[in-house]
Formats: C-alpha cells, structure tokens, sequence
C-alpha cells in the first residue's frame, strides 16, 4: 500500500488523492484530476470518501494524497507529511449543533448527539467547548435527517450542512468557529488539513504541494468551472449555496495557512492532548509544514 503506479507509455507517476465529497474540496482538486495544468511526472486521480473513511485509510497509508481531520493527522504523523496549502479552516464560522425549535442544551445533553466520526475535527473541538458527553457515530449527510425524524435529539454538522440547515425549523447551540475564535482572540478554527506520504521521497512530496497548491489558485482565479464541478459533491444545493460553501472554506487560508494558522493547528492539538484526544507523546512542535516560506 502507498506505492506509487507508473503508466508504461510515459513513466509518469499516478498519483491518488482522497478526498471528501463535498464541494471544496472537488473545488480546489478539480484542476489537478482534469489535468488543467501540466504537472511534468505526475498524474492525478481522485478517489471520493467521506472524511471518517479518509481518517482510516491513511492509517493503512492507502492513498498518496488525502484530505483529513487536523484531529486524526497526529496518529498518522510518522507517514505523512502535512502541506502547507489545501487547509480547511472556519473564520469566525464552523461546524454546529443544531436541534429543533425550542431544544436546550441541557436537554440535548441527557442523550447522544450525533456526529460524524470519533476522529473529526468537528468532535473534537465540541469535546473542547462542552467537556464530555454521549454521541452516536452517523454519516455526515444523515445527521440533518435524523434530528428532523427525531432519532436524534441534536446533531454535529460539517460540510454544505452548515448552511442548508436554515432549510428546516432547526436553531443553532453552538456555532464552534465562533467559539474558538472568541477563545483564541480571533484564530481560524482549523478542521482539515491534506497530507502527503513521506515515502514518496522529499522531491515528491514538494512537487505534488506545489502542484495541489497550483490547482488550489487555478480553481480560484478561474472559478466557473470548478464551481460547475463542485456542485455535483453538493447533495442537490443550488448555485449561490455552492459558491458560498466553497467561498468559505477555499480562500486565502487554502492557498498558504500562514503564521496564525500554524499557531492554530498547534494549539488545537496541545488543547487536544490536554482533554487525552491527541497522545501526549506527539511532538507538536517538530511538525513541518511541507512548502512553508514564512
């Protein structure tokens, strides 16, 4: 696992990236998989999971590139890289929970709230906000409709969720982009982040950043198409909801997650261990930022 495959007619390296089905993330790969700009050595394929599923293919280092949670990178830290490009990050804004109309916290918290993995960023920075409490694992995608249906009480939201939930008679506990940024006076709350394996060789690893980080301005500065494309991962939203989902999330930040980016992405981390989510025998400050300058 982890090898890369050579194509005969042209040795050229292919490449495998995983990544999340939902909008930008197919945004900002949409150059690199439709060969929009030459990538001398290298072929890219992407390969669609949702970002639990991600989480635990890189820790069998089944992909050469992939999105993941900044929360699972620490378990898999000894086999990739992270880049420097490519992060997903809240400015003021994030995963929520949301229930129905009229629903406390308190109430919510005598039952499970679902989530969408053990190994998310989302969870993570929820155990941060409200300390312990009972979840139920459930599909990113279905977490709407179970709260609706009353399976579950409330529900822990990622991806285009954040903004279709004003669809439904449905109000917002916690927004957790708002909470860390009150928290940290003003940091991005980082959620993924993609990452690149270290047995590839230090060439590679630089070459296939650069080239994720081109891909990431391409889509940015020619923004129809890969809008266009990005909409197919979007479970049925329309133009605007796109456009605004992707606006969110590919940005500046996705381009280079910059000092106060880094810092927050340790700080994450260091908060994490303190609560016994990260092992506290990961050396925060010896990560690398593959394709950092500042």
């Amino acid at each position: 696992m982890g090898d890369i495959t050579t194509t005969e007619s042209d040795a050229e390296k292919v490449i495998r990236i995983g990544h999340s089905p939902d909008p930008d993330d197919a945004f900002m790969f949409h150059a690199l998989t439709t060969s929009a700009f030459p990538t001398p050595g290298y072929r890219y394929v992407h390969e669609l999971q949702d970002i639990e599923s991600l989480n635990q293919r890189a820790l069998k280092s089944d992909l050469e590139v992939s999105a993941v949670s900044i929360h699972a990178y620490p378990d898999i830290a000894d086999r990739y890289a992270l880049m420097n490009c490519g992060a997903s990050m809240g400015e003021g804004y994030g995963p929520m929970v949301i229930t129905k109309s009229g629903t406390t916290k308190e109430q919510v918290l005598e039952g499970p709230i679902a989530i969408p993995g053990l190994k998310t960023s989302a969870y993570m920075a929820l155990r941060l906000c409200w300390g312990d409490f009972e979840v139920a694992v459930v599909p990113f995608d279905e977490i709407i409709p179970r709260v609706l249906d009353g399976t579950y009480r409330s529900g822990l939201i990622i991806h285009e969720g954040q903004l279709t939930y004003v669809e439904h008679d449905l109000e917002v506990l916690v927004n957790l982009g708002v909470w860390w940024s009150e928290r940290t006076d003003g940091l991005p709350l980082p959620l993924g982040g993609n990452v690149v394996l270290k047995s590839l060789g230090v060439q590679a690893m630089k070459d296939i950043t650069a080239h994720t980080k081109s891909s990431i301005e391409f889509a940015i500065n020619n923004p129809e198409d890969a809008l266009e494309f990005a909409k197919q991962w979007g479970r049925g939203i329309d133009d605007d909801t796109n456009r605004k989902f992707v606006d969110m999330y590919v940005n500046d930040r996705t381009i280079d997650y910059h000092p106060e980016g880094r810092e927050s992405v340790r700080r994450f981390w260091k908060e994490g261990q303190a609560i016994g989510l990260i092992p506290t025998d990961f050396d925060i400050d010896s990560i690398e930022f593959i394709g950092a300058t500042e």
